[in-house]
């Protein structure tokens, strides 16, 4: 395994970094991340034992891949200092920062492989998706590369086009707010026919985990576990039909389809900026 360096030491970093370790697929004096917050690396070290750095050049210093894991507004300013080292040395460059192209990537930092990847929160706890797209420079090695780092924080997916990304980031890279929604909703609406805060809480928290299990570990899809679940004419169809009326589908189509032009839209903005 070749050095890795990591532009940006927040929560997806660590997931990541955490992952790689958990799995012990990499040394961690292997693993280098620049973070401008002295107590952010500080953490680092003390948590994960890996080499951290002030400035990004010493991160990069013997770095065959890079992982840029900033806020996608301050990318191209992250680049911009960067862009004459990773041109030269042409490492593997990794983006997990959402709505940036492989254009505007190749661009601001002189690389020719690039893989795009969008993860989602619960890599923090090892259960991410993330979706992947690499550029037509990136050779088979440097894909698996890719799908070995990225997998330490759950399931990988690669997709056919870059187009497909912004779908991901409707689907699974925002997804887990859709089903925290739920889950206040439920919360709220299990107190308002008479159970305690705390009552109502347990049981959606549980209920969520065992519906989300149920659906990974079953041979049949969520639609045949919904259709066994729901009894003709008994308590769990009034339910089913009342979200039916209501227009569920429609609304989940509509909020992700806004998801993925808002997607589409930061993309055409870091273009022009």
């Amino acid at each position: 395994m070749t050095h890795i360096a990591f532009i940006g030491g927040g929560n997806m970093a660590t997931a990541i970094i955490g992952g790689l370790i958990r799995e012990g697929s990499i040394d961690p004096g292997m693993i280098h991340v620049s973070d401008p917050g002295e107590a952010q690396r500080q953490t680092l070290q003390d948590t994960l034992e890996v080499n951290t750095y002030a400035d990004n050049l010493s991160a990069m210093n013997k770095a065959g891949v890079v992982i840029l894991a900033v806020k996608p507004q301050v990318l191209k300013t992250v680049l911009e200092p960067l862009k004459a080292t990773l041109s030269s040395t042409q490492p593997l460059l990794i983006s997990i920062a959402a709505g940036i192209s492989l254009d505007s990537l190749a661009e601001w930092s002189g690389c020719n492989a690039i893989v795009r990847a969008m993860p989602n929160t619960p890599a923090l706890l090892g259960e991410g998706a993330t979706g992947l797209f690499a550029s037509s420079a990136v050779n088979i090695e440097q894909q698996n590369l890719a799908d070995q780092l990225l997998s330490a924080t759950g399931l990988t997916v690669w997709v056919q086009s870059e187009d497909e990304i912004d779908a991901v980031t409707a689907v699974s890279g925002s997804g887990p707010a859709y089903y925290f929604l739920m889950m206040e909703a439920m919360i709220e609406a299990g107190q308002a026919l008479g159970l305690s805060e705390e009552t109502a809480t347990r049981l959606t928290l549980q209920t969520a985990l065992g519906a989300g299990r149920m659906a990974i570990e079953a041979d049949v899809s969520p639609s045949e576990l919904r259709r066994r679940v729901t009894s003709p004419g008994g308590t769990t169809e009034q339910a089913i039909a009342t979200f039916e009326r209501a227009g569920l589908r429609d609304t989940v189509l509509s909020a992700m389809k806004n998801c993925a032009q808002k997607a589409a839209q930061l993309s055409e903005a870091a273009k022009s900026s």
